[in-house]
C-alpha cells in the first residue's frame, strides 16, 4: 500500500479551501478541449480522502454535453480548484496546480498522458479505470 499524503490547496483567492490525502503518482495531463483550456492536473481521489475545508457557498458548477461531470469553480476568482469527472462520477478530482507547497516542475515530468480528445477510446483502456 502507497503512503498517503495529506495536502492542503484551494482557488486563487482564497475563499475556496479543502485538505486532500493521496499519492500524486497517479496525477495526469488531459488533452480535451475543456482540461486544455482550464490547464487541469487530474489527481482523482475516493470521496474519504477529500474534505471541502471552506468556500462551499463560494462554489458555481458547469456541466455539459453527458451532464454527468460537474465541474466546479470559485464564482469570485474562478479557479477551478476540484471538480466531479465524468469517468469517475464516484471521486472527487482534484486540481494538482491548485495544491499548497507543491513542486509542479518536478510533478510535470511524471504527469501520465490522458487522450481526452478521444475520450470513448481513451476510456476503454484498462489502464486509466482506476478501482
Amino acid at each position: 500500500m502507497r503512503d498517503l499524503n495529506t495536502y492542503t490547496g484551494g482557488c486563487h483567492c482564497g475563499l475556496v479551501r479543502f485538505r486532500a490525502s493521496g499519492d500524486l503518482s497517479d496525477v495526469s495531463v488531459c488533452n480535451c478541449s475543456m482540461c486544455q483550456k482550464k490547464g487541469f492536473w487530474h489527481w482523482i481521489i475516493p470521496p474519504s480522502q477529500f474534505e471541502l475545508v471552506s468556500g462551499a457557498d463560494a462554489l458555481t458548477v458547469y456541466s455539459f454535453n453527458t451532464g454527468v461531470a460537474q465541474h466546479r469553480f470559485c464564482k469570485l476568482c474562478g479557479i477551478h480548484s476540484f471538480y466531479t469527472p465524468r469517468s469517475h462520477p464516484d471521486k472527487v478530482d482534484v486540481n494538482a496546480r491548485c495544491l499548497d507547497g507543491v513542486d509542479l516542475e518536478a510533478l510535470a515530468q511524471s504527469l501520465r498522458r490522458f487522450d481526452g480528445q478521444n475520450w470513448e477510446q481513451a476510456m476503454s483502456d484498462r489502464n486509466w479505470k482506476r478501482e
